[in-house]
This record gives C-alpha cells, sequence and structure tokens, in this order.
C-alpha cells in the first residue's frame, strides 16, 4: 500500500513539481494552498508523512507544525522555506519538525529526505540491537514498533526525539558529541546549528521531568550529551 503524503505550499509550480516527483516514487500525495486545510485533513485522516512550507496565507507553516505535534507527536514533518539562517533551521527544529529543507533545493533531495525520514519513523531494529527492547532506567524503547515506555507507562516522542534518545541509551557508557547527533539524527553536518540539539534536548528534558523520571541527559560542556541516572534503585 502506497505511503500517504500531505504536502502544503502556497506556490502551485512549486506544489506540482513535489507532486510529480513524489508520484514516481509510489508515493500517494495529496496537496493544499495552505496550512490550515492540511491540518483538517490531517486531524481527519492521517498521513504517513508532512511536508509544510513555512510562509504561506492563513496560519504559518511553523504553527500548524507545532499544531500537528501536539496532536500527533510522532508523525513525521518535514518543513521547507526560502528562509536558509541556522536560526531559522533551529525555530523549525524546536517546534517539532523532524527535517528543514531550503528553497530552492533539488526535486531529488526532497524525495532523498522523505525515504529517510519515513525509515527513521518505522526502522526496524539494527541487527546489534536487542530485538524486544533497549533499556535504561525507567526507560524502555522498542526499536522495532517504535514506541516508548517510561516506568511502564507509554512516552509519546517525536521521530527525532526517539532517534536521540536511543542513540544515547545505545552509547551510555559514553559522551555524544552534537555534531555526531547532527549526523545521526539528520544526517546534516551542520557545523554552526548545533543548537538545533540543544533544543531537542530541552524538550525531552521537559518531558523527563513531567514524569518526575530519573533519566537524566546531562551537557558535557564543549562537546555534547550523556544520559545518565540521577536515582538508579528510586524507580527499577
Amino acid at each position: 500500500m502506497a505511503q500517504r503524503i500531505y504536502l502544503a505550499d502556497d506556490e502551485a509550480e512549486i506544489r506540482s513539481l513535489m507532486t510529480e516527483f513524489l508520484t514516481q516514487e509510489s508515493f500517494q500525495v495529496s496537496v493544499f494552498p495552505d496550512g490550515d486545510r492540511l491540518l483538517s485533513a490531517v486531524l481527519e485522516s492521517p498521513p504517513d508523512l508532512v511536508i509544510l512550507d513555512i510562509l504561506m496565507p492563513g496560519t504559518d507553516g511553523l504553527s500548524i507544525c507545532s499544531l500537528l505535534r501536539k496532536k500527533l507527536p510522532q508523525l513525521p514533518i518535514i518543513l521547507i522555506s526560502v528562509k536558509d539562517s541556522p536560526l531559522d533551521r533551529v525555530a523549525g527544529l524546536t517546534l517539532g519538525s523532524d527535517d528543514y529543507l531550503s528553497k530552492p533545493f533539488l526535486p531529488l533531495e526532497l524525495v532523498a529526505r522523505v525515504r529517510a525520514l519515513l525509515r527513521r519513523a518505522a526502522a526496524p531494529a539494527p541487527a546489534q540491537i536487542d530485538a524486544d527492547a533497549v533499556r535504561y532506567g525507567p526507560l524502555t524503547l522498542y526499536p522495532e514498533r517504535r514506541e516508548a515506555l517510561l516506568k511502564g507507562e507509554p512516552f509519546q516522542l517525536t521521530p527525532s526525539e526517539y532517534d536521540f534518545l536511543l542513540y544515547l541509551m545505545q552509547h551510555s557508557s559514553s559522551a555524544v558529541s552534537r555534531e555526531e547527533l547532527l549526523k545521526t539524527i539528520w544526517n546534516m553536518n551542520w557545523s554552526t546549528d548545533t543548537r538545533a540539539t540543544d533544543d531537542l534536548v530541552k524538550r525531552l528534558r521537559r518531558k523527563l521531568r513531567e514524569r518526575r523520571s530519573s533519566v537524566r541527559i546531562e551537557t558535557v560542556w564543549g562537546y555534547g550529551f550523556r544520559i545518565s541516572l540521577e536515582e538508579p534503585s528510586a524507580e527499577e
């Protein structure tokens, strides 16, 4: 069954071009001239992935992204925009997008990003990971099902948050650099955009605090992050 993509952009030519290349790759594409109509369609029948332009009539793409992330935490979202500064990309990632593509871009690059994100959103466990679960204190991830439990209860994560935590858990014996995380999570080498990881960490820390978890994401100053337990025996 073809994977469904909802695409919103106010420029008809860009919508047509993206649709042509995505349908050639066997995706089922529904297009919308603005974010508000895309949002209504998603809430009625969620797709496998959403592509959102930031600058559109009505509600802007960043706001739509934020609303979608609250309603559907695991929905893969790609933002596209003519804005190409590190701050713009960080803003998009902070609001919950999983990838950010600057205009103009090659249609084949968009297709590659879509395929990579869909693989991440429904990826089977790599061979070196326990097929059943990856555990760290009260936190358990099931890579095959892309599910997360915290203290035995469902723990809602975006695709990028899930991959970030999984990578830290896989490398719990050492710290992981920001650059390594950017390359692994977003498949990019943004030497000037390391704040993207900082903003993702802020979201995760808030979610962990809200659940009163002993899992901590420590900052290793000047390098990156490591996962740790504040009170290992309290919740096990």
